[in-house]
Parts: structure tokens; sequence; C-alpha cells
């Protein structure tokens, strides 16, 4: 990631890809098992479905709870507002309308697998960062900067952990987890 100068309310992105080994259907099995997602992420630490739900469908909410060693410990509740299997997953944290940031995963097939794509926008609601530029605010672009790098890493973890599971899922013959 190269510095941009970007603020907070800019809403920055960030987005990391790679080629699976694997169809789109295997591919989807991970990518929309949001309780599998603590395993592949350096900083989520638990998922839990609310309101009796058991997966992912259009409105559907669940509780995230994180963890990072400068921001502490914290939980949100995210809502899914895109759900197009097995293409696009998309969730807004917090409030859908004005969430504090947005996650989406993308796949598409390309030469005999799929190509997979991780997509995050910061803001534009407050979040815990915003304290953290609340505290030195001549350091925002700096402050924002080094989250996203963060973001891009963890992400780039993310996905080469769902490659792994889809290529082994896929060579074993096994048709999900």
């Amino acid at each position: 990631m190269e510095w941009t100068g970007a603020r907070y309310a800019d809403k920055p992105t960030v987005e990391v890809h790679t080629w699976i080994a694997a169809g789109p259907a295997h591919v989807w099995a991970l990518v929309s098992d949001i309780e599998l997602m603590p395993r592949m992420s350096p900083e989520l630490r638990s998922v839990e479905w609310l309101d009796g739900r058991s997966g992912p469908a259009l409105g559907a909410r669940f509780v995230g709870r994180s963890k990072h060693e400068a921001l502490g410990e914290w939980a949100t509740t995210s809502h899914i507002v895109e759900y197009e299997p097995p293409r696009r997953l998309a969730w807004a944290v917090e409030d859908p309308q004005h969430p504090t940031a947005i996650w989406r995963f993308t796949l598409q097939p390309q030469d005999g697998g799929t190509l997979l794509r991780e997509w995050m926008q910061m803001g534009p609601a407050r979040s815990g960062l915003s304290f953290a530029i609340d505290r030195m605010p001549e350091k925002e672009q700096k402050i924002v900067f080094v989250r996203m790098r963060e973001f891009e890493t963890n992400m780039t973890v993310t996905l080469a952990e769902i490659k792994k599971l889809a290529e082994s899922a896929h060579s074993s013959g096994e048709a999900g987890l």
C-alpha cells in the first residue's frame, strides 16, 4: 500500500485479491461461513449470529469480537448489506446507513478457478480509530495510513487461509467443510 495522505473522512479503501484453484461454489462455502473467519483473521476473535440466524442473508446481523495489541478489545454488530451467492457478500459495521466500515468479498470464475477479492472501506461513521485521531489530530493521515496497512496485511492473511482451505478441500474432493 502506498501513501495516499487520506483522512478518515475520505472513506479510504483497501482491496486484496488472490486466485484460488477451486470453483466459486467451494470458495463461497468458506467465504459465507462467517463463523469460520476468526480462524483466518489476525484480529477477529469470534462471531455470533443474532436474531436466531445461522448463516448469511440480506439484513442478517452478527456480532464480531476483535482484539488488537494497541487498540484493545471491542465488539461490533454488522449487517449483511449484499448477499448474492456465490458472487458477493458484504456487511456494514454498526449502522448500515452510516457504517463505521464496510467489508466485501467478491468471487469471480477465472481460468478454471476463482478470483477472490476482499475489500474494505473505513468510515464514514466514527470508529475506535476516531479516538486516536481525536487525541492526535495532527497525525490523522499517518494513523489512517498505518491502520489501512494493517487491514491490508490482515486481509492478505485471511485470503491466504481461504485459499489454503479451498484448495485442500478441492484437491481431496470434498464438497465443502
